[in-house]
């Protein structure tokens, strides 16, 4: 069984519920047979490419009062202490705490690209090696020789190389998307048969929850089958860009599908790229004069064109064949 573990390696809540899970497989009968993937969350796509030290902005008010609601009933430092205890009592400490806001996005394609070139278990020793740095080691895990020195004490000498030539990066953004559109929604989620725990759950939950995932199982769509899903559940939770890029290899290996053609020009009409949207809406309407929903969007492209009266012909059909659209 794969579990895959969506998480930001800046999140506390990922250092710990890494241990939690290491706990509850060394008590599941075939651990070995079970393969941990690490996959790319991001809790804050804001954050700088190059490191800020953490102290001076927790000394900012409105950064203390953004905190607060990751805990409502303690301070930021209450929770900072409470989560270190915690920390603590998985073996994490005594020293723990962040020291730098900092970009993921290197580390992150550090990650994958170790689990490329040696799989679960060198992405493994390179996770646990970039959460060392961050939480216990308070380095800043955006810097270069930071990551080129994880890498090499994992066992991925070329680490530092590839992350220098850009490796990864575009893999990367796919998957957070990915993640984006399947529902995740916190960090860590663990995902394992089609199934979802979200949280850094207690091992005995954790050890439920793989138990009942192992004896389910889902439905296998076609890679373009799920990244066409994929992408409309994007342009349907308000990111038609995400939703593009998705599609885009899509759109190189199936220009001909229709459904494609026209998620397109929906994602393109949403994004404000109203030129490629009626470009494709037209070739969409020339092809099928009796599609009701390519009349109804041509017709509304034009209109945020501005053309009137070219668009009314088309919203006219449209509501004429789908009353509903009049």
């Amino acid at each position: 069984m794969r579990i895959e573990v969506w998480a930001d390696v800046v999140c506390p809540w990922m250092y710990i519920g890494k241990r939690r899970l290491e706990r509850a497989l060394a008590d599941l009968p075939d651990a070995e047979s079970v393969e941990v993937v690490w996959r790319p969350y991001r809790i804050d796509p804001s954050a700088p490419a190059v490191g800020e030290p953490l102290g001076a902005l927790l000394e900012d008010p409105s950064v203390d009062d953004a905190l607060r609601a990751c805990a409502p009933a303690l301070t930021p430092g209450e929770n900072r202490d409470r989560v270190a205890e915690i920390a603590e009592s998985e073996g994490l400490g005594p020293r723990w705490g962040a020291a730098w806001r900092v970009s993921s996005h290197d580390a992150h394609r550090l990650v994958l690209l170790a689990g490329r070139a040696g799989g679960s278990g060198l992405q493994d020793a390179v996770v646990e090696g970039v959460l060392r740095a961050h939480f216990v080691e308070g380095e800043d895990i955006g810097s270069a020789p930071v990551l080129d020195r994880i890498a090499r004490g994992a066992g991925l000498p070329d680490g530092g190389r590839l992350l220098r030539a850009g490796e990864g990066g575009e893999e990367v953004r796919e998957l957070v998307l990915r993640g984006r559109a399947a529902g995740v929604r916190t960090s860590p989620t663990l995902v394992a048969n089609g199934r979802a725990l979200e949280g850094a759950q207690h091992p005995d939950a954790i050890r439920e929850f793989l138990v009942a995932a192992a004896g389910h199982a889902p439905r296998v769509l076609p890679e373009e089958v799920e990244r066409f899903r994929l992408a409309e559940a994007l342009l349907d939770s308000g990111d038609p860009l995400g939703a593009l890029t998705l599609l885009r290899p899509l759109l190189d290996g199936y220009a001909a599908d229709r459904g494609v053609r026209l998620l397109a020009a929906r994602a393109h009409y949403r994004s404000a790229q109203l030129n490629r949207a009626r470009r494709g809406l037209e070739a969409l309407v020339e092809e099928a004069p009796d599609d009701a929903y390519a009349r109804l969007l041509l017709g509304r492209t034009l209109q945020r064109q501005g053309e009137e009266e070219s668009a009314a012909p088309h919203l006219r059909l449209a509501g004429v064949m789908v009353p509903s659209y009049a």
